[in-house]
């Protein structure tokens, strides 16, 4: 019980969102809060992981580079990633914290990384046009200015997404009409009692969150919280809150919408 308790292995979990605004499957990787985190000699483990998945696109939803941890092994996965595919990012208030989020922004978009900062990438992915959206995070002190210009221009005639990297704020995300919104900071809640209790604490919601981790719904809109790929560097251990790779299938209308869960 206590080895499982504390596992800190990856894992993977896949959310399926369906919509009559697609007419063939789309498969994303979202990678957050990795915090600069150690994955193996050249993160073989978390880049592997990413790769057996065959995603389309890459969302990386903040606090990828750390303010504490050296920040090679961030790069060396946004750098590999970004080689094989179309990658999106969004600040964290770790990016901010550390006092380079703006340096961290102009290296992001050096590898060919789209830096969403109130604005959308429109992804070409098998043929169907996805609208990625993104806002820094409130820590950069333009974050409600940004979402509103995101608000003036999104059409919402096409599958439009939002990177929003704090779960808290859903209900201010949820003015938009937005598809699907997909944020991570809450670490899971750090603590779980599976089948009891989705988490303990998250910053900014404090005991038992509200968002802590997993698929909320919304009329009209799909809300997903990454658990984070974060370990070694956070202040008080994980308990039954492996750190995980999202993956999300955008399905058109009518397909399976159901979650799955995998790993050692």
């Amino acid at each position: 019980m206590v080895l499982a308790a504390c596992d800190m292995r990856l894992r993977t979990v896949t959310y399926r969102v369906t919509s009559p605004k697609v007419a063939a499957p789309v498969r994303l990787a979202v990678l957050a809060d990795l915090h600069s985190c150690a994955y193996g000699r050249g993160q073989h483990t978390l880049l592997e992981a990413v790769a057996a998945q065959t995603p389309d696109a890459v969302l990386l939803v903040g606090d990828i580079v750390d303010d504490k941890l050296p920040e090679h092994r961030a790069w060396t996965v946004a750098a590999a990633l970004a080689a094989e595919m179309p990658c999106c990012y969004v600040t964290g208030n770790h990016e901010w914290r550390s006092g380079q989020a703006e340096r961290i922004c102009r290296e992001m978009e050096a590898l060919g990384i789209a830096v969403l900062r109130g604005c959308a990438a429109v992804l070409d992915l098998r043929g169907q046009s996805i609208a990625v959206w993104g806002v820094d995070d409130p820590d950069s002190g333009d974050s409600e200015r940004q979402l509103a210009q995101v608000g003036d221009e999104m059409d919402p005639t096409a599958f439009s997404l939002l990177l929003a990297h704090r779960p808290e704020r859903i209900h201010r995300y949820l003015i938009y009409p937005f598809d699907l919104v997909i944020s991570g900071h809450a670490h899971g809640g750090q603590w779980r009692i599976p089948g009891l209790l989705n988490g303990v604490l998250a910053p900014q919601q404090g005991l038992f969150p509200m968002y802590a981790g997993g698929r909320y719904g919304f009329r009209g809109t799909t809300f997903l919280v990454s658990r984070g790929l974060a370990r070694e560097n956070i202040p008080v251990p994980r308990i039954f809150d492996r750190p995980e790779l999202m993956i999300v299938e955008i399905l058109p209308e009518g397909a399976d919408g159901q979650a799955d869960i995998s790993g050692p």
